[in-house]
């Protein structure tokens, strides 16, 4: 369970966001098991807040994650996605069931969304975010929230290791550090 004052920031700065607040409307009319917005989509709100700047639009893809171990294949995603374009074509979905992503990843297989975030390349971007109904809000931060609020960059546990080389070139090719100039690499496994 995420730290609640954190959450409460993130849910703050979302619902003072029409963009990202209807993105997450969208999602929830899907009705998928277990579904999350997460990644670059809260992590650089969030960002952009902590540098004191208005939160950035919406720019990249918008990561749409759920579980359902009974359709994993990826054209159960497609078709997700393509109803998602259909609500707006503005947006690059990317959408992925979260059941069949260990396999790309060369990870055990994962149990829910939660754990499939727990073995992405930093724990600052382990975070899904959802509108509830009625009018509620949820956060998923199995890695925690701190990192994330303290512009910290540290690689999840499973990166640490014989994945840590992917963690550096993620780290790298994204410019995060020139972007965001507040951001800083801990390298030291430590509390998330």
């Amino acid at each position: 369970m995420p730290d609640k004052a954190n959450a409460r920031s993130i849910e703050v700065l979302l619902r003072a966001d029409p963009p990202r607040w209807r993105v997450l409307g969208m999602v929830r009319q899907l009705g998928l098991a277990d579904c999350w917005v997460g990644a670059g989509f809260v992590r650089n709100a969030v960002w952009d807040a902590l540098h004191g700047r208005p939160v950035s639009s919406i720019d990249g893809d918008v990561d749409v994650l759920w579980f359902d171990r009974q359709q994993t294949g990826p054209q159960v995603d497609a078709t997700i996605e393509a109803t998602l374009r259909r609500l707006d074509p503005t947006i690059d979905w990317s959408v992925r069931n979260q059941a069949r992503m260990h396999v790309r990843n060369g990870d055990s297989p994962y149990c829910s969304t939660a754990d499939a975030m727990c073995c992405w390349p930093e724990t600052a971007t382990a975070v899904g975010v959802r509108r509830t109904r009625p009018d509620g809000f949820e956060v998923s931060a199995p890695l925690g929230l701190a990192d994330l609020f303290a512009l910290v960059l540290r690689p999840a546990p499973c990166f640490q290791g014989r994945k840590h080389h992917q963690y550096l070139e993620r780290i790298e090719a994204k410019g995060w550090l020139s972007s965001w100039p507040r951001l800083r690499m801990q390298e030291a496994a430590g509390p998330p």
